[in-house]
């Protein structure tokens, strides 16, 4: 059963179009990709889902249309999108960062913390230290690890990869993929290395110039030339 759906979804920025009609579907408890070469439209995609950018089209999570509903009314619906570029609060404590993740909730968030603690061990180490005075890769991980804050339905995750090493790249999808065979977490992700993309995604949609250019699942993609060509260089 898909718990979102976009039908010919559009996006602009002022007078410039950036979606040019992008449908696609996320079933519950998958990971699904999505790929395509820089201003492809893959983040627009995600900023549209989440409301942070102007849409018309149709966009559907567990049934219910979504349709002018801004950021937050998105969040409190299920929604959690980690942007690129992380965007963790640089003056905030780590421990301050992770329960912002939880304002839509109600109640203590200690349990909470304690389990992000689990994913990312380091977090209940570090718990006071500015998140501004943290690494490239553990900042990434702190935002991902407030996101999952919320308990969300959805996660949204936006090139995860970006600037970071490949050892780094790695554990984060290693640990996008425990969770999700875990807590059957649902997961759309945005990633300009595909080759790790289909490694841990089932589906895959290839982006060009704001359209759907090619779909399926990640082994079919995985043996298309043109796809392999493009965006695995093999």
């Amino acid at each position: 059963m898909a718990l979102l759906e976009l039908q010919d979804v559009e996006a602009r920025y002022g007078q410039v179009r950036a979606l040019h009609g992008v449908s696609l579907a996320v079933d519950e408890g998958q990971i699904v990709a999505v790929l395509g070469a820089n201003g492809a439209g893959k983040t627009t995609t995600l900023r549209a889902i989440s409301g942070t950018v102007r849409r018309t089209g149709e966009i559907s999570l567990a049934g219910k249309r979504l349709g002018r509903h801004g950021p937050e009314a998105v969040a409190k619906l299920g929604v959690a999108h980690v942007p690129e570029g992380r965007g963790t609060f640089a003056e905030l404590s780590v421990d301050e960062n992770l329960r912002l993740g939880g304002y839509t909730r109600r109640g203590s968030l200690d349990a909470d913390v304690e389990r992000m603690s689990g994913y990312f061990p380091w977090l209940g180490e570090r718990g006071d230290q500015h998140a501004g005075t943290l690494s490239g890769g553990e900042q990434q991980m702190l935002a991902l690890a407030r996101a999952l804050m919320s308990r969300p339905k959805l996660l949204l995750l936006d090139e995860p990869s970006l600037g970071l090493a490949p050892l780094v790249t790695r554990e984060i999808f290693r640990i996008v993929r425990e969770l999700n065979e875990e807590d059957g977490l649902t997961v759309l992700v945005v990633e300009q290395n595909a080759a790790i993309a289909l490694e841990v995604a089932a589906r895959a949609y290839v982006l060009e110039v704001g359209k759907v250019a090619v779909s399926g699942t990640s082994e079919e993609l995985a043996r298309d030339e043109s796809v392999r060509k493009s965006y695995l260089g093999y």
